[in-house]
């Protein structure tokens, strides 16, 4: 639209010039105005869809969290809010009640599809309690390549800790100290885990 004022213009000109202005352009302002409002509107029906989706999956969750034997509560978050990270968390949780049941295989099944979580925080503590699990199953190679990843970021001194373990177990000491020491240079001098690797490093000197 251009301009619908000249310079240089009277002030009768000017008027009669705004008049025909809103007359010409007069149905494209209500329809940006009627859009602008859908707009906003549409945008706050999301929000609301959205914040509705959250409540209902923390729901589901919680359930899962009091009782892991809530298969239906559990079922219901993973076929229909696998996007939040609510499924996410709950399935690590179902894989831990596996493993205090020593059900070992069941806990893999729960864990191995979190790998590729688009949470990067899920992906990692469910390659590292995958590699635990495959190390109580005395699976040393299996246990290694769960913690085969290109980028540890901040899991760094725990991914280390766990090779350690693994080496440990399976009788390679030096590869077991060379990790362990490995993980007291990329964990925080903060982090209860510190201790930990030190006493084991301990034990094997």
């Amino acid at each position: 639209m251009k301009n619908f004022i000249e310079v240089g213009k009277t002030e009768e000109e000017q008027v009669e010039q705004i008049k025909k202005w809103l007359k010409d352009n007069g149905l494209q302002i209500i329809t940006g105005v009627a859009l602008g409002f859908a707009a906003i509107w549409g945008w706050g029906a999301y929000q609301n869809y959205q914040d509705e989706r959250s409540i209902q999956a923390r729901t589901y969750y919680l359930s899962v969290a009091s009782s892991p034997d809530n298969l239906s509560a559990f079922e219901e978050l993973q076929n229909n809010y696998s996007d939040s990270d609510y499924a996410g968390q709950a399935a690590l949780m179902m894989a831990k009640h596996a493993v205090d049941q020593q059900k070992y295989q069941q806990s893999l099944d729960y864990l191995l599809p979190l790998w590729q979580s688009e949470s990067q925080f899920i992906g990692h503590i469910a390659r590292i309690r995958s590699a635990n699990v495959y190390l109580q199953m005395k699976n040393y190679d299996n246990a290694l390549d769960a913690l085969d990843v290109n980028n540890e970021g901040t899991f760094a001194g725990i991914y280390s800790s766990t090779r350690g373990d693994i080496h440990l177990a399976n009788g390679n000491v030096d590869l077991a100290k060379q990790n362990y020491q490995n993980g007291l240079t990329q964990i925080s001098t903060e982090s209860d885990l510190l201790n930990l690797i030190k006493i084991k490093l301990n034990d094997l000197n």
